[in-house]
């Protein structure tokens, strides 16, 4: 698959033993590591999609610790040699993956299946309460090609 310029992937790995597992999500000694903004917790919902957003200056972190989740990033950047380019990733239980999102990338998420999607995000700048950082367009704009497959979105 061609990655959208700036997006990185990177496999996880679960140090299992008979009391259950421990899975490192992101060191300040890997590749994927800018900066420490804060850490949270996003739930979506069985037959939602939480999409389209982007942000100006942060970049974020995704890593599906509950159930799965479909990841779609959609590069519209102005002058990006990979513009148009759209890229999806299941990720979760079944598929352990770090998923670095780079600023102005179009990204959202659906829960894969019948289960709420549980992702924590370690996004590099703090929420600004007063003058987010994030950007929206609906889930079913036409500038984006891609299909949720799903009724409701936000």
């Amino acid at each position: 698959m061609k990655m959208i310029f700036g997006v990185m992937v990177k496999k996880l790995s679960q140090i299992k033993d008979e009391r259950g597992f421990l899975m490192e999500m992101l060191r300040s000694d890997w590749k994927e590591f800018e900066k420490f903004g804060q850490v949270y917790l996003t739930v979506c919902k069985a037959g939602y999609a939480k999409a389209w957003h982007y942000h100006k200056k942060q970049t974020d972190h995704f890593v599906c610790v509950k159930n799965n989740a479909r990841i779609v990033l959609y590069d519209n950047r102005e002058g990006s040699f990979t513009r148009g380019l759209l890229n999806e990733f299941v990720i979760g239980e079944k598929n352990p993956l770090l998923v670095k999102i780079p600023p102005l990338v179009l990204h959202g998420f659906r829960a894969e299946g019948k289960k709420d999607a549980c992702i924590v995000n370690i996004p590099t700048e703090l929420y600004n309460y007063e003058k987010p950082d994030e950007f929206r367009i609906p889930f079913n704009d036409a500038l984006v090609p891609y299909d949720w497959k799903v009724k409701k979105g936000f």
